[in-house]
């Protein structure tokens, strides 16, 4: 059984209704993302921080997976699939998907301040005062930026393995993550999904200017007419 690896982005659920961590003016929903995701924000004004991540939360329960995570759910039946997403929701795992890495954290988990991955599902909001057992103030579990990706060695790991890559929403110009597509063997078919792609096709890569949703069916359909 082949091995697809799922590398995805932002505009995975942008068609849910989760907005994006920095769009074009570099804001997250109306906040300069310094002081929502980075340490130094969090030190400078917790309670900011724990209210801005509390309605992020609440946003998420209220949304559900799109198309594409459901068909990417359904690659499992024909293929052994990997996602590995750098978004902080849980749709793909909603959707069915079964091997999920997730790269900058999980919204539905938290952890306290001094052990990165000590963590454990939390639907609730987190405010100043709440603690773990040892007495430390408890964080949402979310790499910010300047963090160190505690996921990022079994993502290139996964990738080494791949025979198919599908890329989708994802700008890949943020590193970490935008290295991992050069750690597949080399020759490996490479599908790009995105409206807006900063790359063009060649060679082994196909870039489909697509949304998720419509991107995806299209990727399907050429797998399948490859076989």
């Amino acid at each position: 059984m082949k091995h697809i690896v799922v590398l995805s982005g932002a505009g995975m659920s942008a068609e849910s209704g989760i907005k994006t961590f920095r769009d074009a003016d570099g804001l997250w929903e109306g906040h300069d993302v310094m002081q929502v995701a980075t340490p130094e924000g969090f030190k400078a004004n917790p309670e900011l921080v724990l209210d801005f991540y509390n309605q992020r939360r609440r946003q998420l329960l209220t949304v559900k997976p799109n198309a594409a995570h459901f068909d990417l759910a359904a690659l499992e039946k024909n293929y052994n699939v990997s996602i590995i997403t750098q978004n902080v929701d849980d749709l793909h795992e909603r959707a069915g998907s079964s091997k999920v890495i997730h790269l900058h954290g999980e919204l539905l988990k938290a952890r306290n301040i001094k052990d990165e991955l000590s963590y454990f599902e939390h639907e609730g909001d987190i405010n100043l005062g709440d603690t773990c057992p040892d007495g430390h103030q408890l964080r949402p579990h979310i790499v910010w930026f300047g963090e160190m990706v505690p996921n990022m060695d079994i993502a290139m790991e996964t990738c080494a393995t791949a025979d198919i890559l599908i890329i989708i929403g994802t700008s890949m110009q943020v590193y970490p993550a935008a290295s991992l597509m050069h750690y597949v063997p080399e020759g490996t078919p490479i599908y790009f999904v995105d409206p807006k792609p900063a790359m063009e096709s060649r060679g082994n890569l196909t870039v489909i200017a697509e949304t998720a949703t419509k991107g995806v069916k299209e990727v399907i359909e050429l797998l399948r007419n490859k076989n």
